[in-house]
């Protein structure tokens, strides 16, 4: 306690008028809706952006085919692609090349922009595999051999003889060097290779300026094989040894023609004839759209699915693959088929919904849960502009209880008129105007503490009553009332 010289001291009067009220009342507080709802939407954004990179693109409206000589199988078979690809507003594009080698050669090079083409198995290299994946095997494509003179039971009594392989970056070139190679049979031995295929070598057989034409695709369709079959000096190849050229080449399968197959009136052939077989794999970029993927095998399905004389019905397009991994997508739709969405859907419309699921999936998982958040953040803004006066209250109202001179109680007292103006000048929504007003009766108590006599003031604070802000009460159950009758006794005495 400072001393006291005897003398009461002067009560302590306001120096200016109370603060005018200027706070305003507004339906909602559209700031603090934005501050709440601004980080849940902010997050969202994000989660709905990382989802859009990652989600495919739409698929493209165009693809270009690698397929092989115009009017070839393969061509003629990448025309009813094109014709099947347009029901779905898809553009198809067929590129004529040499075969196979050709078509490997285009899906290889970044700069041909091809997307999608026939590939014979044996012909590619390890390294070309690359960057590429198969979509599933949809044809076999036969090896046939005609020959002119005696009885040919091996493929190495060729040695020496004027022999057609097929024309350069065809695939019937690359798989007969490998089959002669396996017999001993080089270029650069005394067998002379020439660069023939097709009607082309056909005509050169009959005509007897080679002695042998090795035949495959095209030129060695059922046909074909009985017209030459046919031809008086012709011979074909029986492929005795089948069974061990299956074995050594994986991606030949052994095949048998029936009696008859060529002419049942005239039974030809008359005995069962034995062959060997690589497959046509339908082979694509892996960059290829999935959407894309299913839509290519659901034309090799209508294209290659038939029964011929060489496969069972429905046997292509079948997933196996040789020279290339089978693709993701591919091993999906021959699982399972077509995704709900395709299904049920015109295609353009099921890529539409495909994409716009991955997106919703951020607005589900993020969004919605935040939007129930966003009440709970608005409210504690709101309140918290209110409940932030209150620690200066209470600082004001401990400094009072102490033993305090006049000058600081001014102090305190001009203190507490700078937080009643402030209060006074707060926008407030409605729906929490109950409170503002209870922290302004808070205000009053506080500065009826203030302005009464400081004895008084010791003598009633000594004891830190219940009724002071400083003893810890909730500034929202100080009862009305009571602030009121504080407010009176201040100013009354």
């Amino acid at each position: 306690m400072k001393p006291s010289d005897g003398r009461r001291p002067a009560r302590i009067s306001e120096r200016k008028p109370p603060p005018r009220l200027v706070a305003r009342f507004v339906a909602i507080s559209w700031r603090d809706l934005a501050v709440s709802f601004g980080p849940i939407l902010l997050i969202s954004a994000i989660a709905i952006y990382i989802a859009v990179r990652l989600i495919q693109p739409a698929p493209p409206d165009t693809l270009t085919m690698a397929a092989g000589p115009k009017g070839s199988t393969f061509w003629v078979a990448a025309q009813k692609y094109k014709k099947i690809l347009a029901r779905n507003r898809i553009t198809l594009n067929v590129l004529e090349t040499e075969g196979s080698a050709d078509n490997l050669k285009h899906l290889t090079d970044p700069h041909a922009n091809v997307d999608v083409g026939f590939v014979q198995d044996g012909i590619a290299p390890s390294r070309a595999t690359d960057g590429l994946m198969s979509l599933g095997s949809v044809a076999y494509v036969p090896v046939a051999i005609f020959y002119r003179g005696p009885l040919v039971t091996l493929l190495s009594e060729f040695k020496g003889k004027r022999v057609a392989i097929g024309a350069e970056g065809s695939g019937t070139r690359e798989l007969a060097l490998q089959f002669l190679k396996a017999n001993g049979i080089t270029p650069d031995g005394p067998t002379k290779l020439l660069p023939l295929s097709g009607d082309e070598a056909a005509k050169a057989l009959t005509e007897g300026k080679i002695d042998a034409a090795i035949l495959t695709g095209d030129s060695a369709q059922p046909p074909v094989m009985g017209k030459l079959y046919r031809t008086a000096g012709v011979q074909f190849y029986d492929f005795t040894q089948a069974p061990a050229y299956a074995k050594r080449f994986p991606y030949v399968t052994q095949l048998e023609i029936p009696m008859g197959s060529f002419d049942l009136g005239k039974n030809l052939p008359s005995t069962t004839l034995h062959m060997v077989a690589p497959t046509e794999e339908l082979v694509a970029r892996d960059s290829l759209h999935p959407a894309l993927s299913d839509l290519l095998i659901e034309a090799a399905r209508e294209v290659h699915g038939k029964a011929t004389a060489l496969q069972k019905a429905g046997e292509f397009p079948a997933p196996l693959a040789h020279d290339f991994p089978i693709s993701d997508d591919a091993s999906r739709y021959y699982k399972s088929g077509k995704g709900f969405l395709y299904r049920m859907l015109p295609f353009w419309l099921a890529s539409l919904a495909d994409r716009l699921l991955v997106v919703l999936v951020p607005v589900i998982v993020v969004l919605i849960p935040g939007l129930r958040l966003v009440p709970s953040l608005y409210a504690w803004r709101v309140k918290s502009r209110i409940y932030r006066w209150y620690g200066a209250l209470i600082a004001i109202e401990r400094e009072a209880l102490g033993d305090t001179s006049a000058a600081e109680r001014e102090a305190l007292v001009e203190r507490l008129d700078k937080i009643e103006e402030s209060v006074n000048g707060l926008k407030m929504p409605l729906a929490y105007a109950d409170q503002f007003y209870v922290l302004r009766e808070h205000i009053g108590f506080v500065r009826a503490r203030l302005t009464r006599d400081p004895e008084a003031a010791t003598r009633d604070g000594g004891g830190a009553p219940d009724t002071g802000l400083a003893a810890g009460a909730q500034p929202a159950t100080v009862g009305r009332a009571e602030a009121r009758a504080a407010s009176h006794e201040g100013h009354g005495k």
